[in-house]
């Protein structure tokens, strides 16, 4: 393993500490020098539900189990192995990087989610990772409502040296998205972040402006936004879930980034999203730092989740998965 991939790993871990402590600590309470029968099987599912993974993924984990060890003594380690693998089979599907192929110029990413998701944050990140991959990034301050969220992409814009489109407060951001199109392309941008309003997705007024922006992009070039990514704070817990149904249903979702990791004890949120949705999931966030966000590795984030320090762990106390 290369430094920089243990370092990130070690940020990883320390990131999904308060996670990792409901998730490790509950399975030591629960199996320490037991049998594994009904009713160990019945508080698993309860602790694995507690932390955020889901009922589905609670039922697969103590199916696994019973399939296996059931009737048996069973180690916390072994119970933790077999978590892992479980969480890893779902999030291996959906870790895909986030990928710039197609030969679009500008290649338009429209972000969405809701207030304090991250989102602003996440497009300066992005920029300064395209930046420093070669790449010319133009920055669209689609948040028209907040005067904040505009001066906030204005900074992230003199940070990477990146251009920022921007309008007066309260303007129309299915304008400036059209506008921001039009300038990316004459100035030959290879990409294009549009940021949007953190809308709530139970106010059906400002969905139905998010809907407005992608048509008028669409106007623009009929094949854009070429990636339509949510941005979700892991601290929202289950209420992610009803995010990515009903933003789905607006904007057509094409990927996600969840953010604040470090922050929350609901990073299990991340693996009841892919479970039900199975979105690509591009990358993860866990500090306010640049390098903080870094594309998503679904085996780094199953031992992390689950406390398992090393590979070598993970293939000691490894209990066969079922296929779904």
């Amino acid at each position: 393993m290369t430094e920089a991939k243990t370092s990130w790993l070690k940020r990883l871990t320390a990131g999904l500490k308060r996670s990792t402590g409901a998730i490790s600590s509950g399975i030591g309470d629960i199996f320490t020098k037991r049998r594994l029968d009904d009713a160990a099987l019945e508080e698993l599912e309860d602790l694995l539900i507690t932390a955020d993974l889901g009922v589905s993924v609670a039922a697969k984990v103590a199916d696994d189990l019973r399939r296996d060890r059931f009737g048996k003594d069973i180690s916390a380690a072994e119970v933790r192995a077999a978590l892992a693998a479980r969480i890893r089979q779902i999030l291996q599907p959906v870790a895909r990087p986030l990928s710039l192929e197609g030969g679009h110029k500008p290649h338009v990413i429209l972000m969405v989610g809701v207030n304090g998701a991250g989102k602003t944050t996440t497009i300066g990140k992005l920029a300064r990772q395209f930046r420093d991959n070669g790449q010319s990034v133009m920055l669209a301050a689609g948040d028209t409502f907040r005067a904040a969220a505009i001066e906030q992409l204005q900074i992230w814009g003199e940070r990477t040296g990146c251009p920022v489109v921007t309008t007066k407060l309260g303007g129309d951001p299915a304008g400036l998205a059209f506008e921001a199109m039009s300038r990316a392309e004459a100035e030959g941008a290879d990409i294009l972040l549009i940021d949007t309003a953190g809308r709530l997705q139970n106010r059906t007024e400002l969905m139905d402006e998010l809907a407005k922006i992608v048509r008028v992009i669409r106007k623009k070039d009929a094949s854009a936004p070429h990636d339509t990514l949510i941005v979700l704070d892991a601290s929202t817990g289950q209420n992610a879930l009803n995010q990515v149904q009903v933003f789905s249903e607006v904007a057509d979702i094409s990927g996600m980034i969840m953010t604040k990791l470090d922050g929350s004890a609901k990073g299990g949120v991340l693996v009841a999203v892919a479970e039900r949705f199975g979105l690509p999931i591009h990358a993860v966030g866990v500090g306010e730092a640049v390098d903080d966000l870094r594309p998503f590795d679904a085996d780094s984030f199953a031992r992390a989740l689950v406390g398992l320090s090393d590979e070598s762990d993970q293939a000691d106390q490894m209990i066969p998965v079922a296929k779904p």
